[in-house]
């Protein structure tokens, strides 16, 4: 069965290069793995120096492929595959009215996404080749709107294709057989915050156990005795970060929440950083 794992996080605190890393880690396994962002513009264009990263996946040069969905992207592809016509695709859909009601339709778009991610393992739509999906998906705020929207689209519409659809949708998100999420977090005050914030509300409304990874961990070769006497801006910039990330396990446990570490890595390129990282990854 296809794996599809869910990467979020805070803004900032690098999930999509710990996402880049798992595809990494999935593809030396031997998985035939997809790595996919949402939205509408590509991090991984650049990060990677590809030509292009579009909603057709590519390959990169360590072997896995990477694709850039978005909702209206995700939507046309699921219609053409039923409607089997482009022309009747653009009669029904492409025009002024459609066009506006797709726009306000609460939550279609993220419908649209998780309806493609999910796809695979659901035996619905445009079948896929890859066994393993790894999904850098949305910050923490708006990955949340992406998990209820099939539940709201389920509860407004009961009977019918959508309704049936959504409730499917709903079903594979949280069967921890196929899906996995990973909440990644810096050892800072906003960061932790939201993580266990969103560790909550998976628990609470999906039963769903999210895994903890704490990132760009300090290594130092200071000796206590170091850190204890010196008192240069270094020094005490060291102490400071150590102390931050002490807090955070401190606040983490408390949970019950036992964080996977990422060291912070110095002086690499793209595929350099994300193959260190993936060589500390454990599946």
């Amino acid at each position: 069965m296809q794996k599809i794992v869910f990467v979020t996080g805070k803004g900032g605190v690098g999930k999509s290069i710990y996402a880049a890393a798992l595809a990494q880690k999935y593809s030396l396994k031997g998985k035939r793995t997809l790595l996919v962002e949402l939205g509408d513009e590509s991090f991984f264009k650049t990060f990677f120096g590809l030509p292009q990263v579009q909603y057709t996946p590519s390959k990169t040069l360590n072997d896995f492929e990477v694709a850039l969905w978005s909702g209206s992207e995700a939507l046309k592809e699921y219609a053409l595959h039923l409607l089997k016509s482009e022309a009747v695709y653009r009669l029904f859909f492409e025009n002024k009215v459609s066009r506006a009601l797709i726009q306000i339709a609460p939550g279609l778009p993220e419908l649209a996404i998780l309806g493609k991610i999910t796809s695979g393992p659901r035996h619905h739509g445009p079948s896929s080749p890859h066994e393993v999906i790894v999904v850098d998906a949305f910050a923490t705020g708006h990955f949340m709107a992406l998990m209820r929207a099939p539940k709201g689209m389920a509860q407004a519409i009961s009977f019918g294709p959508m309704g049936e659809q959504s409730r499917s949708i709903m079903k594979t998100v949280e069967d921890a057989t196929v899906c996995e999420y990973h909440i990644v977090t810096l050892a800072e005050e906003l960061p932790i915050k939201e993580t266990i914030e969103l560790y909550d509300q998976l628990k609470t409304e999906f039963n769903i156990s999210a895994d903890i990874i704490l990132n760009k961990k300090l290594n130092t070769q200071l000796q206590s005795s170091e850190l204890n006497s010196g008192n240069n801006e270094f020094v005490k910039y060291v102490k400071e970060t150590l102390a931050r990330e002490e807090d955070a396990r401190t606040r983490l446990k408390e949970r019950n929440l036992n964080p996977s570490e990422v060291p912070f890595i110095y002086d690499k390129t793209s595929y350099e950083l994300i193959e260190q990282i993936a060589a500390g990854i454990k599946l």
